[in-house]
């Protein structure tokens, strides 16, 4: 949370998340080309979300700190894959053997990040029903991309852009929700209980002890 005075730095990161992951979907289901996919994941996936996961560090939020800066370090190498299979495509030969990315490739790396987001779909089971809702999407999305990816079902891609659509919308739903609580001065848009609210058991200083 930020602090008071402070604008909150959730409603960059998630802007910059919902609209990435919208365009991107949209170029799964055949509806635009790769190239704003990939300006847009330059600029805000990429850019932006960084910049809100260091702003998440100040306020020392653990959670938006490794998602936004994880996530937007996601869009910058899915950028960057896709520069490379631009430049395989069009035969150049001096990238050499070491940077050479097939579709197997790829796979794999959705697969680590399919790992890392179920880390953070538990944590996120703590923070309230919204991103728990959010996350539990986004585990979804990306496990349907590997079954594309490293299984070849291709038949599932339609289904798996339409679950990262919701899970899209979700974040901007959690965006919304900052910034008409704010402008508004009333909880507009309510995000739901936590999952899960029993309190974890923290270690302090050696000792454990229960978190406040």
């Amino acid at each position: 949370m930020a602090g008071q005075g402070q604008g909150n730095p959730a409603v960059v990161g998630l802007a910059g998340f919902g609209l990435t992951t919208l365009l991107l979907q949209f170029h799964n289901l055949g509806w635009c080309g790769t190239g704003i996919v990939f300006c847009t994941a330059m600029m805000l996936g990429g850019g932006a979300q960084l910049i809100a996961g260091f702003q998440e560090f100040k306020c020392g939020n653990n959670f938006g700190y490794s998602a936004f800066v994880a996530y937007g370090a996601f869009w910058l190498a899915l950028g960057l894959i896709w520069f490379i299979l631009d430049l395989q495509a069009a035969g150049v030969t001096f990238i050499g053997k070491h940077l050479e990315i097939s579709t197997k490739d790829i796979g794999f790396f959705l697969l680590g990040f399919t790992l890392y987001t179920i880390i953070m779909w538990v944590a996120s089971w703590r923070i309230h029903g919204m991103m728990a809702f959010t996350f539990t999407t986004l585990v979804i999305g990306f496990i349907g991309l590997d079954l594309v990816f490293l299984a070849g079902m291709k038949s599932i891609l339609t289904i798996t852009a339409i679950d990262l659509i919701v899970c899209a919308l979700s974040a901007w739903y959690m965006m919304a929700h900052v910034i008409f609580l704010q402008v508004s001065g009333k909880d507009i848009l309510p995000v739901g209980k936590p999952w899960v609210t029993s309190k974890p058991e923290t270690v302090v200083t050696g000792k454990t002890a229960t978190a406040s």
